[in-house]
């Protein structure tokens, strides 16, 4: 039977903690890229945010090069033509972040091979050894 696992509730970013602002995209896309403002510039401030503070310590040492060092996390969608798209890209993006950074890693307990699978190695290796030693000329035969 499986053991049921705790479920952790999801992390939720308050929407008044997030800045988004409207710039225009880069790359090709015609006269339509250089008139309208459809790219997103997302900012977070992790020190600044409602976030537990393990949380935020784990965000801040998680190494992404979206975290900057003063803690602001910066990130840029402008992969889809509408606006909504690219706001609701960036904040996926960021809960991903979030998300990732909020998952801790199982401890390791260090294991030691068994009594049997010892015995099993070492009679493999003289089994081995017999056998190449079977192989092995006299020099009295000659």
């Amino acid at each position: 039977m499986l053991a049921a696992v705790p479920r952790t509730p999801p992390i939720v970013i308050p929407e008044h903690e997030v800045e988004l602002i409207a710039v225009r995209a880069q790359g090709a896309g015609g006269q339509n890229v250089n008139k309208v403002s459809n790219a997103v510039h997302l900012r977070f401030d992790v020190r600044r945010s409602s976030l537990p503070e393990d949380l935020k310590e784990r965000l801040l040492r998680y190494g992404d090069h979206r975290v900057s060092r003063t803690g602001v996390v910066v990130i840029k969608a402008q992969q889809h033509r509408s606006l909504e798209m690219n706001r609701a890209e960036a904040l996926a993006r960021l809960n991903a972040l979030v998300a990732a950074a909020a998952h801790v890693p199982k401890a390791r307990r260090p294991t030691r091979p068994t009594r049997g699978s010892q015995h099993r190695r070492v009679e493999s290796k003289v089994k081995r050894g017999r056998i190449k030693a079977l192989r092995r000329t006299r020099g009295d035969d000659y």
